[in-house]
């Protein structure tokens, strides 16, 4: 291997992504690196909601042709975008240090919080776990549909007028916009996204470049991402389904495991969670999965698949 091909999207977040990671293995692995800019589905669909079209699975597929097809070395995604399987012959390699995994309220009214804004809001936002989770908080809020990348999204506020926006703060800092940041929602109100603020790092299965992203792999990192991705895997959900998951490691060595399932209106939230041995990450992620879908979530899930 001569220069390591790195498959990415070309959005202005995806190419900051794929920079920093292309930079990290020239001086950490001490290769050179090209860039190869992948325009997926899910880019090329602008006009409708996710959730209506297949989920983020379309922001990948084509990255991963570019792998299979030896177009590419290494794709980069953002490891909330990634399916619950992923296409045979590829595997995950390695996560970088994970950045904040809260989601952020972007508002023109620079005090605002979820709690403070005004009685019937508009808020945009194109995720179903974002909108199950707020309007469980503030059923009063007006939901607005939204997609784009972050500039147009926040953009949006003006254009649209509306009243704030909520996009993931990793996102926002990745592009040194984190001013625009109003409040870093707690995970209380909010949980976040699966694997929200980790990148993934996916190649050829027994390739040269398999070993050698393996190097920026992060401890803290890849032991969450084993828990979120198997409550992920257990559900068999996607982003059409408001559900979100978070690892936190404690200061006494265990890990604490929160997961949910939502209702598209947020009147119904099951929750679950678990502790336990950071070692047992995969197996916590599958119990809470599995307690959620036994205390409600499975009707939900069911709810949902039938008005799909």
């Amino acid at each position: 291997m001569s220069a390591v091909r790195i498959a990415t999207r070309g959005s202005d977040l995806a190419l900051a992504q794929a920079r920093y990671i292309a930079a990290r293995i020239e001086e950490e692995c001490g290769r050179t690196t090209e860039l190869v800019i992948v325009k997926t589905t899910g880019d090329a669909i602008t006009n409708q909601s996710l959730s209506k079209i297949g989920g983020k699975g379309l922001f990948v597929k084509e990255i991963e042709e570019a792998l299979l097809d030896d177009r590419a070395d290494v794709a980069i995604h953002s490891a909330k975008d990634l399916p619950a399987v992923i296409a045979p012959g590829l595997v995950l390699s390695a996560f970088p240090e994970r950045v904040d995994p809260r989601d952020a309220l972007v508002s023109r009214d620079r005090s605002a919080t979820v709690a403070s804004l005004r009685e019937g809001a508009r808020v945009g936002t194109g995720s179903t776990r974002r909108t199950a989770l707020l309007l469980a908080q503030r059923p009063d809020l007006e939901v607005v549909p939204l997609r784009g990348n972050v500039p147009t999204r926040i953009g949006k506020l003006d254009s649209e007028g509306l009243d704030a926006v909520i996009l993931a703060c990793a996102g926002i800092e990745r592009l040194g916009l984190q001013d625009e940041i109003c409040e870093r929602i707690p995970e209380d109100v909010m949980l976040p996204a699966v694997c929200q603020g980790t990148l993934a790092l996916e190649t050829r299965e027994g390739d040269e470049a398999t070993g050698l992203v393996a190097a920026l792999d992060d401890t803290s990192a890849s032991l969450a991402v084993r828990a979120e991705r198997s409550f992920l895997t257990t559900l068999e959900g996607d982003c059409t389904v408001p559900m979100a998951v978070y690892l936190v490691q404690r200061e006494d060595g265990q890990v604490w495991v929160r997961g949910l399932v939502a209702s598209l209106d947020g009147k119904r939230v099951v929750r679950a969670e678990a502790t336990g041995d950071p070692a047992d990450a995969h197996a916590l992620g599958e119990r809470v999965a599995q307690q959620v879908l036994g205390d409600g979530g499975a009707e939900i899930l069911r709810e949902l698949a039938e008005s799909a």
